[in-house]
Formats: C-alpha cells, structure tokens, sequence
C-alpha cells in the first residue's frame, strides 16, 4: 500500500479543506497526473484521460487515519485509488488520488488541468473561508 496522496483542488494549501492535511501529511512537492479536470461549480473533479494532464500537490501520509477522514470528506462521487504520479525531478511514484464518478452534466473542463490557475476557483475560494464540499 501506498503512503503518499496526490490532491488537484480544495485539498490543496491555500484552499478550505487543507486543514485536513496539517499535521497528518508531509507536502513533497507538485505533481502531475494524466486526467482531465473538470469545474462542478465550487470544487474541481479529475476523470482518467491518458491524453490530458492534472496538476497538484504530493504529500507522504504522516497518519493512516487520513484516509478515512480524507473518504468521509471526498463523499461517495470520488473512489480513491492509487496512480501513478510524474514529480517535478521527472520520477513516477505511485500515489493514492480521488477520482470523480459523478455526473458530469454540469461540468465545465478546466484548461490546463491546474484547479489553482483557474479563474472561477481563485475567485470562489479567496472570499470563502470555509467550504462545503472539498474534492480532492
């Protein structure tokens, strides 16, 4: 089993549901994943897509008891699986990610696949001290 998570939207630092990873996991660095992100309003959701690419962060779980807070959070339209990740240094890790299974009827593909360049989620975020839901 792996010890490390990759997150691509609210999990991320400087977002709402960061807090969940403060003093349970160790950030290593930014990463990327072949996905496709997608806008579902006020949090972002990843779909496999060998052809696009997800950016975000990579952390080493300090607590194996995240992962039940990080299930409960995430809510029953995201499965966490393992993937693999490229770092910035270029090595692949293997990495537990949430994917969304979801509908997609209301979602908007987000460029670049970088939830943090995003325009709607810097603006939804940056008045929103605390959030709803989360997606990772």
């Amino acid at each position: 089993m792996t010890d490390l998570l990759f997150v691509y939207g609210t999990l991320m630092r400087g977002f709402a549901l960061h807090r969940l990873l403060v003093g349970r996991a160790q950030y290593l660095g930014p990463g990327t994943v072949a996905a496709r992100l997608h806008d579902l309003g006020s949090y972002p959701g990843a779909t496999r897509d060998p052809g696009g690419i997800v950016t975000g962060e990579t952390y080493r779980i300090a607590d194996p008891g995240i992962l039940a807070t990080l299930d409960s959070a995430e809510g029953p339209q995201y499965d966490r699986e393992e993937t693999q990740v490229r770092m910035a240094d270029g090595c692949e890790v293997s990495a537990f990610m949430y994917w969304y299974t979801g509908p997609l009827d209301r979602g908007v593909p987000i460029p670049g696949g970088d939830y943090r360049a995003h325009a709607p989620a810097r603006s939804i975020h940056r008045t929103t001290s605390r959030g709803g839901h989360d997606a990772a």
